[in-house]
């Protein structure tokens, strides 16, 4: 995409003092997350005033929806890693395998997502509730969503490009636009204004697949016209097994750490539609709404990532354990302000979603109880965003398996039998707990074993 083969001097990741760097790098990403977090809320919001059944009919679509996105981000963490490693390395060739493959691999993602969503929406509905309503409503929503998969693969992948060799001022405005047009859309297309058909919870889904495909037209653009790293030509986009068998093998372990919450999801809403199905709608706009917390940290992750991955590639320990740091430090203040939000204001937040005097019951305690994941939630991003920088996905795996599936899910479970509901939400600041105390172990002696050592003589990658 780029005439230019080989930069003339070195990236900036790896000369530029780590605190401008970081906020060069990350702070375009957070502003970027939070616009999509505030897309994420509009867009429930927009949806409850459907009706109580299209909100938890779109709450029970998320780990759908949720799964296309852990393949596509997840795959854009093995991308990013490799392809800054390579740049650190000065290893132009393989930076541009790697581009192009990213590209095989959104269309082949996509392909495969149009196909299974389209065809297997009713049953999964189905496996869930009983309301018919609830169920066409999902499958109206999903039919869109994952019928045109390669608005949102397209969007993510070209972005992680951008990020990954130190562009993300682009990526931030390919995030900024699709999510303003999406909640500029969502009203449009949901309840028909300007002469527009009102089409529900399918122009719900619509507004996100235009809004994707333009985030893919401006990521096709910036590619070409502004990333001066990489060369994608139709050689490098021909499949090349040992490059996607390098990217999976950072890739593979987020995108089943992303999935994991599509499982918790899945599982937990059996649970909670035990109780009753406003608790399902309950525990989606907690989802929706901790976006307000943890995008921000997911996007100032995006920037670090690339910079812990260069200067792993550059063999460069001070500036890894620098970045980490900082990165650990801004963490921490996020979740301070977070949490006090949660803690005072439950009521207004869940006021913005048309709740009833049930859903009030039911979801100020449960925002005050579930916000107590922020204590050490954001450290624990932080931590499985470092692991798959310097190559070892498998922790960052490993760290979401144990608190999603082996703590959450059985604790709720067991809560559920010998509390009721309310002790239900205990279960995951009890199981965020246990999964910090671990990432910290992880860090601890990824510290001890890989970075310390980088700068000795002899050390092997």
């Amino acid at each position: 995409m780029s005439s230019q083969l080989q930069p003339p001097t070195e990236n900036k990741m790896g000369v530029m003092p780590i605190g401008k760097l970081l906020l060069s790098m990350s702070g375009p990403m957070m502003f970027s997350m939070l616009i999509q977090a505030l897309y994420n809320v509009v867009d429930s919001m927009f949806v409850s005033y459907i009706s109580e059944a299209a909100l938890t009919a779109v709450s029970l679509a998320y780990p759908v929806q949720n799964f296309m996105i852990a393949v596509a981000t997840g795959t854009g963490v093995g991308i990013n890693a490799l392809l800054s490693r390579s740049l650190g390395e000065r290893n132009f060739p393989m930076a541009n395998r790697v581009a192009g493959n990213a590209i095989f691999l959104g269309l082949i993602s996509s392909i495969l997502f149009a196909v299974l969503g389209t065809v297997g929406a009713r049953f999964y509905f189905q496996t869930q509730v009983t309301d018919p309503e609830i169920i066409q409503l999902g499958c109206d929503y999903l039919f869109w969503i994952c019928l045109f998969a390669i608005g949102l693969f397209g969007q993510v992948l070209l972005s992680r490009l951008l990020q990954a060799t130190g562009q993300t001022f682009y990526s931030m405005i390919i995030q900024m636009v699709g999510a303003v047009l999406n909640i500029i859309l969502d009203p449009i297309l949901i309840f028909g204004l300007f002469g527009m058909p009102a089409m529900g919870v399918a122009g719900a889904a619509i507004a996100t697949v235009i809004s994707q495909f333009v985030g893919t037209a401006l990521g096709v653009y910036y590619n070409r016209k502004k990333n001066p790293d990489i060369t994608i030509t139709r050689e490098n986009i021909r499949p090349n097994l040992p490059v996607i068998g390098r990217i999976y093998s950072v890739g593979l372990p987020s995108i089943l750490m992303q999935t994991v919450p599509s499982i918790l999801i899945f599982g937990l809403n059996q649970i909670l539609v035990s109780f009753t199905e406003t608790a399902a709608a309950v525990y989606g706009v907690w989802f929706k709404l901790q976006g307000f917390a943890f995008l921000p940290i997911i996007g100032m992750n995006n920037g670090m990532v690339p910079i812990v991955a260069y200067n792993y590639g550059a063999r460069k320990p001070e500036r890894i354990t620098g970045t980490i740091r900082l990165a650990i430090t801004w963490s921490l203040c996020i979740m301070v302000v977070a949490i006090a939000l949660f803690q005072i204001f439950p009521a207004q937040l869940l006021g913005f979603f048309q709740a009833s005097g049930d859903m009030l019951a039911i979801g100020v305690p449960a925002m005050r109880t579930l916000s107590l994941c922020f204590i050490v939630g954001g450290f624990t991003i932080v931590a499985s965003s470092v692991f798959q920088a310097l190559g070892k996905g498998f922790l960052s795996m490993t760290i979401a398996v144990f608190r999603q599936l082996l703590l959450v899910l059985p604790l709720s479970f067991l809560f559920s039998r010998i509390g009721g509901l309310d002790l239900v939400w205990w279960s995951f600041p009890i199981a965020e707990v246990l999964a910090g105390l671990l990432a910290g172990v992880y860090l601890y002696r990824i510290y001890q074993k890989v970075i310390r050592l980088l700068a000795e003589d002899g050390y092997k990658f």
